[in-house]
């Protein structure tokens, strides 16, 4: 399905394509990834941005094949969190994953709607930090489960 911007330009060639992702019909994009040695997949969560899922799916990479990856095969092979662990089992590997998914997505619609705001976003390591941002974030944790 592909989208236009204001512009009439086609919005899915302007996205990135990121691995382990994609998006659903309405907007959200979503990450799994299968477990080794297992015809099970792991359900790694949907999120607003493409970025989010995409890490969500890096990490989940990293937890469950080590570091016998290529670095080519990850999204974002310097981002990956310091709570990811080689070895750990695939409900915690879930776990690590969607919450690496659900910190990059705050950051993102942070900045977004600080920027949209006129306030103050700090860049620092190529990720966008809020400075002064005084209104909650809208987040569920049913949209990421």
């Amino acid at each position: 399905m592909s989208t236009s911007d204001e512009h009439g330009i086609s919005t899915d060639k302007l996205e990135k394509k990121y691995k382990g992702i994609r998006r659903r019909k309405w907007g959200k994009w979503v990450s799994e990834i299968r477990v080794p040695g297992t015809q099970d997949r792991l359900w790694l969560g949907s999120y607003s941005t493409p970025e989010a899922a995409a890490i969500a799916h890096d990490t989940a990479l990293y937890c469950l094949r080590g570091t016998s990856t290529a670095p080519e095969n990850f999204n974002f092979p310097l981002k990956l969190p310091a709570s990811a662990r080689i070895g750990m089992s695939p409900r915690s590997v879930q776990n690590v994953s969607t919450n690496a998914g659900m910190a990059i997505d705050a950051q993102i619609l942070a900045s977004k709607r600080s920027s949209d705001n006129g306030e103050n976003v700090d860049h620092q390591n190529g990720m966008n930090y809020v400075v002064d941002d005084h209104q909650p974030l809208n987040i569920s944790v049913e949209d990421y489960l």
